[in-house]
Order: C-alpha cells, then sequence, then structure tokens
C-alpha cells in the first residue's frame, strides 16, 4: 500500500503543460519537442513550401503528456506535434475519413463473442507513416520556424495526428 502512495505522490509532483509557452521554459520538454521534430522531418512529413493563394493552412499545436516507470519516476517526458483538422473543409483538405461505423463495430464484436475469439485494443501509430492524396498545408509549429520566411507553412507529404483523413491515410 506504501508504494502506491509514493508512486501517487510522485506523479502528483510533475506537471504537465497546457501550451507552448509553459513548456518552452522547462529544459525537458523543449527535448522532447525536438526529438518530435526530428522523427517528423526523418519520417519526410512535410515540405517548407510558399502558401499557396487562396488556401488557408490548418493550425497546429503540442500536445504534452509525462509517462511514468511503475516506481513513479518520470520515464520519459513525451512531446507531440498534432493538426487542428477541427478547421479542414471536406472536399478542399479531405475526401473521405476512413472513420468506422458503430454498426460495423457492434457487428464484429457479435461475430467475435459467438466464436469465442479474443478481442485486444490497440494505438496504433502507423499515422506517421500514411501517404496524403490531398494537398494539405500547415503553419509551422510554434516555436519551430524554418528559416528567415516565417510566411511559409509545410505541406504534408504524410498524416499527422489531428487530420480528417487520418485513419484513411
Amino acid at each position: 500500500m506504501a508504494h502506491h502512495y509514493a508512486y501517487m505522490m510522485r506523479v502528483a509532483e510533475v506537471r504537465e503543460p497546457e501550451n507552448y509557452a509553459e513548456a518552452a521554459k522547462d529544459a525537458n520538454w523543449c527535448a522532447a519537442m525536438e526529438e518530435e521534430m526530428r522523427v517528423l522531418a526523418e519520417n519526410e512529413t512535410w515540405d517548407l513550401a510558399d502558401p499557396p493563394k487562396g488556401v488557408k493552412p490548418i493550425g497546429c499545436r503540442w500536445v504534452y503528456k509525462i509517462q511514468y516507470n511503475t516506481n513513479g519516476l518520470v520515464n520519459r517526458y513525451k512531446a507531440q506535434l498534432v493538426a487542428k483538422g477541427n478547421a479542414q473543409q471536406q472536399g478542399i483538405d479531405y475526401d473521405e475519413t476512413g472513420v468506422a461505423k458503430m454498426m460495423t463495430v457492434r457487428a464484429l464484436l457479435t461475430i467475435a463473442t459467438a466464436n469465442g475469439l479474443h478481442l485486444h485494443q490497440m494505438d496504433v501509430t502507423a499515422f506517421l507513416q500514411g501517404e496524403l492524396e490531398e494537398q494539405v498545408y500547415k503553419v509551422q509549429p510554434p516555436g519551430f520556424h524554418s528559416g528567415t520566411n516565417t510566411s511559409a507553412v509545410y505541406r504534408l507529404n504524410k498524416s499527422l495526428y489531428g487530420l480528417k483523413q487520418d485513419p484513411h491515410a
């Protein structure tokens, strides 16, 4: 029982930032954001481009999470860049979403139950590998402007968390 108390006390000590301004004050979060940008660059997620006329690039934001060891110590600071997909317009930024319908999920669960099958839930991180068919432009992330052209945007080559077409890509 005492080890659970110690774990909870340690978890309560460290707070996840709510925005970039808070995160930028802490070297751990800065390193986590640098790592995320490095991985996105290695995956060739985007190309820097001038914004096309008549196209409004979608925004993005940082999401911060702390991953803990079982003893309550911080294992990893995780910063993830996500797109503000709520600004996307169907027919312009995306055509299909690829989200499963609830009827399909129920049918799958019924078949699995009837046949005594075991199901496992998992979070698929293949979103970063999905090639985009549509031309999607997003603003440069807070704190990471490339070069001197601050009006430049990223033309996405691969899917980014938060886009409407994530599951489809």
